[in-house]
């Protein structure tokens, strides 16, 4: 049996918002390639995206945001990520700042850490889900091991029934993974080079106040 498929639309983001909020696990476009999401405030609903990808949860999952707005509930907001938040959301950059004390969040969701990476993708399904439903976590649609699934067929075949609905945009637009900057530390640092070019993170990261 596979998930039910549902084109990418009005109707199907809606069906998906219902998905969500009972519990259930959806297969969404993004700006890279299919994502898993489900609702953050579900019990045990982040350990059903490792099981569907059949993966221990040895690292933290991404929480993909309708806009900038969202991220100083989620997480302390520094200047750098502020300023890099301005420059590249909606894109391919993810920003790695400290969690919230006062803002439990569960710790498979992190695998342990005491940060969360945010980002704001370039695709309206996942920001018009999580405006309505909050930070998504969110992983990659594929079988741990196994390559990204490209369109919703892929992600029928290789999760079947572990998802309770696939969202249709079409074939993923793919492209580089997300720049991850950390912005824990000060000067903020580099993770990992994408999207966003080094340079560009420099130079948005020299700008008066900011520092690097």
């Amino acid at each position: 049996m596979t998930a039910r498929t549902l084109a990418d639309d009005e109707a199907g983001r809606v069906e998906a918002i219902r998905i969500l909020r009972a519990g259930g696990i959806v297969a969404l476009p993004t700006d890279t390639v299919y994502g898993i999401a489900v609702d953050l405030v579900t019990p045990g609903g982040i350990e059903r995206l490792f099981a569907a990808k059949r993966r221990s949860p040895e690292k933290g999952i991404t929480l993909l945001l309708a806009d900038a707005a969202q991220a100083p509930a989620i997480g302390e907001w520094p200047a750098s990520a502020a300023t890099l938040a301005g420059a590249f959301w909606p894109g391919g950059l993810t920003i790695v700042v400290p969690q919230r004390p006062d803002v439990p969040l569960p710790t498979v969701l992190t695998g342990g850490a005491t940060t969360i990476g945010l980002r704001v993708p370039d695709h309206p399904a996942p920001r018009v889900l999580a405006a309505a439903i909050g930070p998504l976590p969110t992983t990659s649609a594929n079988v741990s091991g196994l390559p990204e699934a490209i369109d919703a067929e892929g992600i029928a075949a290789q999760l079947g029934d572990a998802v309770d609905l696939i969202l249709d945009g079409g074939p993923a637009r793919g492209g580089p993974a997300s720049t991850v900057v950390d912005c824990t530390v000060d000067p903020a640092r580099i993770l990992r080079t994408g999207a966003i070019p080094d340079s560009a993170i420099d130079a948005a990261l020299r700008l008066p106040g900011v520092g690097r």
